[in-house]
Order: structure tokens, then sequence, then C-alpha cells
């Protein structure tokens, strides 16, 4: 028996010839393990952030006028119909505050209140909820969205931005996630479209 480097290295004599066994020390079996631990944290920090970290958030502008806000409504709404999707739809200023609120027929009461949390979610952090479902969704340390005051994370609150500059939020509720995020989406788009035309 010798020893190697703080590794024990036991040599047995055999008909086969010799045969080495290494047996790893204390120290290096934590060493690997933290090294496991640490990696494992980035991998999570990485996924969970869902690319959210790699573009700062748009500026607040002008707060979105009725005129506007309609138009986001509309556009939602005719998204929402055109799937026969029952929601409602809330439109929100910078500061959060409603501007607009439409529930179609035959949806849950409970969703006006989720629309409204979605549409202030979206504003208050400038970015989609679904970054907030996406870090939630992968544990960890994305837990930490549940210790943001007014984050929710449902998919389906998108900031409304014009000329680069964030003027309002959209909040949608009533279906599925990804179904209210695509309501939400034409809700949210129908400004830069009209701004092209």
């Amino acid at each position: 028996m010798k020893r190697r480097a703080g590794n024990l290295e036991l040599i047995f004599l055999s008909v086969d010839g010799p045969a080495t066994v290494s047996i790893i020390s204390p120290l290096e079996t934590m060493m690997k393990r933290a090294i496991s631990i640490l990696a494992a944290i980035a991998v999570v920090v990485l996924v969970s952030t869902g690319g959210a970290l790699a573009q700062s958030p748009p500026a607040y502008g002008p707060n979105i006028t009725l005129a506007q806000a309609k138009k986001v409504l509309t556009a939602a709404e005719a998204e929402a119909n055109e799937n026969n999707w029952p929601v409602v739809i809330a439109v929100v200023d910078t500061g959060g505050r409603l501007v607009l609120l439409e529930r179609l027929d035959n949806v849950q009461f409970g969703s006006i209140e989720v629309a409204r949390q979605k549409a202030y979610s979206a504003t208050a952090y400038r970015r989609s909820t679904k970054v907030f479902e996406d870090a939630l969704a992968g544990g960890g340390i994305g837990l930490r969205v549940l210790g943001l005051e007014g984050a929710n994370p449902y998919e389906g609150g998108l900031p409304v931005i014009v000329d680069g500059k964030l003027i309002g939020g959209i909040g949608v509720s009533g279906v599925l996630p990804p179904q209210d995020g695509r309501i939400a989406r034409a809700g949210a788009d129908a400004l830069s479209a009209a701004a092209k035309k």
C-alpha cells in the first residue's frame, strides 16, 4: 500500500497481475460536489431568465391615450372572438392604472382582477409576464419571482411599446395562459402595426 497526492492507492496482486484501486479523499469529494452544485446553479440561472437579462427593458414613455387603448383592446378582442375564447382584456397606463377593461360573454368574473394584474405586472416590470412564468417553472433560483410585489407569473401580460417606449400594458385572462398570451400579443402589436401604415 502506498499514498499518493492526498488519495489512497491500494495495489493488489492477483493471478492475472496487479490491480490498482484508488480511494478518493473526503476533500476531493467535497470539491467535486461543490463544482457540480455551482454548475447546476449557473444552468438554472441561464434557463430561468429565458434571455430576459440579455436585453434591457424599454424606457417609460408618455401614457397610453384612450384612442390608443381602444385600438389595443379592439385588436385583442378580434383575436379572442376569432378563436371563440371568452376573456377579460385590461389596458393600463405607465403607472399601472386602468384605462380600459372589457369582459367578453361567458368568462368567469375572477378573470377581471387577473387580467388587470397581468397588465400591471407587464407595465411595472417592463416585460412580459411569460418571463416570470418561465422563471418560476424553472424552479431553484427562479422561485425568487414569488417575492416580487405585483409580479404575475402567468402568460398573458405584455407591455405596450410605441417608438421604443413603454406607454402602457395589456393583460388578458380567461383561457389557458398561452392563449391569453396570444390575445395580448395581438393587442400589443396593434399600435406598432398602425404606425407602420
